[in-house]
């Protein structure tokens, strides 16, 4: 279902921003990573995240899933005001709606896949066996394998796993094909599409690679702290055919 078919329907955005600003503070230097992004995610969105290093695009992403406040601005998840939050509900919000995935994998090298899942399952308040996460994402014949006994790949499908295993509304992924071929990157991708058909989750993917953005629902093409371009793909290709 497009946006305009969600709106139509009368379908409440999941996620709204509304005039984000992020700046930081160096001595008497200021850089403005974020000026005045507004932007909606709906139910079961696949949204890339596309632009350049340095265009703010990880700044935005952290602050909507409540890992870090914005200088300005509101956000709402499913009603609730975000951007308000004190420390210690935030905490609540990324422990009980938001799984991450990030460019890089930080497993815990004495514990085997299914143990580093495990670990999310025990602080979340409806989690998914460990075990059934992994199979969604192809790694049922991998579960009791050490991180160092798995590819770059393996390792980044376990962080997926491991993201997903508490059932969040909203997944976020920077950069999850950063430090991988394009054959591995392409399997990494599979499984972030196969989460999201089976369990509709709200998914935003960056990525500096416009062929990736082919596989979203909607693009939101990011520079110098703005969101300078959004648009529907028409057809959303299959992870599996993207090359690049």
């Amino acid at each position: 279902m497009t946006t305009a078919e969600k709106k139509a329907q009368g379908i409440e955005p999941a996620l709204r921003a509304r005039d984000l600003t992020k700046v930081y503070r160096t001595g008497e230097v200021e850089v403005h990573a974020l000026r005045g992004v507004s932007l909606d995610l709906y139910p079961a969105d696949l949204v890339a995240l596309l632009g350049p290093s340095g265009s703010g695009k990880s700044t935005l992403l952290n602050i909507l899933g409540g890992l870090d406040q914005a200088s300005s601005g509101e956000s709402w998840f499913n009603g609730q005001l975000v951007s308000k939050l004190d420390d210690r509900a935030l905490t609540r919000y990324r422990r009980e709606h938001v799984g991450f995935v990030f460019q890089f994998y930080n497993l815990i090298p004495s514990l085997t896949a299914s143990e580093n899942v495990a670990l999310v399952t025990e602080i979340a308040p409806h989690p998914m066996p460990a075990d059934d996460a992994l199979r969604l994402v192809g790694l049922e014949e991998r579960l009791n394998h050490f991180p160092a006994q798995l590819s770059g790949g393996e390792q980044q499908r376990v962080a997926i796993a491991r993201a997903i295993a508490k059932q969040p509304e909203l997944l976020l992924c920077d950069e999850p094909t950063g430090a991988l071929d394009s054959q591995t990157g392409v399997l990494v991708l599979e499984a972030i599409e196969r989460i999201h058909a089976e369990l509709g989750t709200t998914t935003v993917l960056i990525t500096h690679n416009a062929v990736i953005a082919d596989m979203a629902d909607r693009v939101l093409v990011m520079g110098d702290g703005q969101i300078v371009e959004e648009r529907e793909n028409p057809e959303r290709r299959r992870a599996r055919d993207l090359r690049w």
